[in-house]
Formats: C-alpha cells, structure tokens, sequence
C-alpha cells in the first residue's frame, strides 16, 4: 500500500478535528443551546422530538431517536425522553413510495404522527433532499418549531428552517461526523435541563 492511501487515515482525523475546532470558532453551536431550550420546554409540557434524514442521515436521526428514548450514558439512570425517527419500517416507506413518491416519505408519516408543540430535527448534509424540504413547509404551516443539522450553505432548507446548525465543510463524512457530535450535544444539554428543572427523573 502507498504511503500516501496510508496517510489518508491520519488526515481523515485531522480534518474532522478542524471542522469541529471552526464550529467552536464561529461559535455556531450556540444554535444548540437555544434549540435545547425549545425542545426541553416541548418535552416537560408534553411534546415530542420527530427526526428525519435520508442515508447516512437517517441512520443518525435513529441512532439520536435511540438515545432520547433509551439513554445516553450508563451514568444517568433516566426516564425516557420521547422521540421517533420518521423513517418508519420498510413496509410503511416502500407504500409510501410506490403509492406517492419519495419526496412524501417523511411528510406523510410527519402528517400523522405531529401534534402541536413537537419539534422536528431534519438532519440533510446538502440541505436540497426534496422530502426534507417538504416536512419542514408541513412544520412550518403548522406552526411546529423545526430544527436543520445542514452542512456547507444550508441548501434550500435553510429557508425553511425556524433554526439551524450549519457544518462549515462541503465534504459529507466531515458534516456527518459534526451533526452526530452536534447530536449527542444537543441531547446532553435537554437531558441536564430536564433533570435540573425536575421535568426529568432519574435513579
């Protein structure tokens, strides 16, 4: 193997670490604490977290969907924090796109499962993806707060978002890699509201 496919390895760590060290440059992650305000309000009143994304993405609205609903670390012992990933089973999204298309995947799904005062976290690398940006235009009539884990300059949903997080890199590993990191942030923060504002108990 070249010396050069060999260093590949080292410089994969080294620009993910200078993407994160811009977001705390720019101070983009404060996005997060105003974001887990709204969403921690939401739960203790009786909302939900819907999350959505598409590949790689949607992998991580499930693994986030996971650790609400389960926990984060073997540390905290907690209630459950109710969140659902609006990529259902196989069944439900392959009717979906048989019966409507693909860009009504997560819509029609978001469509019956919202209700006022939820909150919908989009997680889309290039910001374009169609069914994305059709849940968030079904957020925004229903006036339901929605969160964007965008990449590069936010694409079309930025517009659509009420708030977002943008990863300043154009390179999809390097914004996955932030949004998950941006994730777990996010719900550390919710999970140390809720539990010091006695919304959340714990053993």
């Amino acid at each position: 193997m070249s010396k050069s496919i060999k260093n590949k390895v080292k410089l994969t760590f080294q620009d993910s670490i200078s993407v994160k060290e811009k977001i705390v440059e720019n101070k983009s992650y404060k996005v997060l604490i105003e974001a887990g305000d709204i969403i921690s309000n939401s739960i203790s009143n009786g909302g939900k977290l819907l999350l959505c994304g598409n590949g790689g993405s949607a992998a991580d609205a499930q693994h986030l969907a996971a650790e609400f609903l389960i926990r984060l670390t073997s540390n905290v012992n907690r209630e459950s924090i109710p969140a659902l990933s609006l990529a259902q089973d196989t069944s439900t999204l392959t009717a979906c796109i048989n019966d409507y298309g693909s860009d009504e995947v997560f819509k029609r799904v978001f469509s019956a499962l919202s209700a006022e005062g939820d909150i919908l976290l989009v997680i889309t690398t290039s910001g374009n993806s169609r069914n994305i940006i059709e849940t968030l235009k079904l957020a925004r009539e229903r006036g339901i707060y929605s969160l964007g884990f965008l990449g590069s300059n936010g694409g079309e949903a930025l517009s659509y978002c009420d708030s977002a997080f943008i990863v300043p890199s154009k390179i999809t590993a390097r914004i996955q890699e932030s949004h998950i990191t941006a994730g777990h942030a996010l719900l550390q923060y919710v999970e140390d509201s809720l539990l010091e504002k006695g919304w959340l108990n714990a053993e």
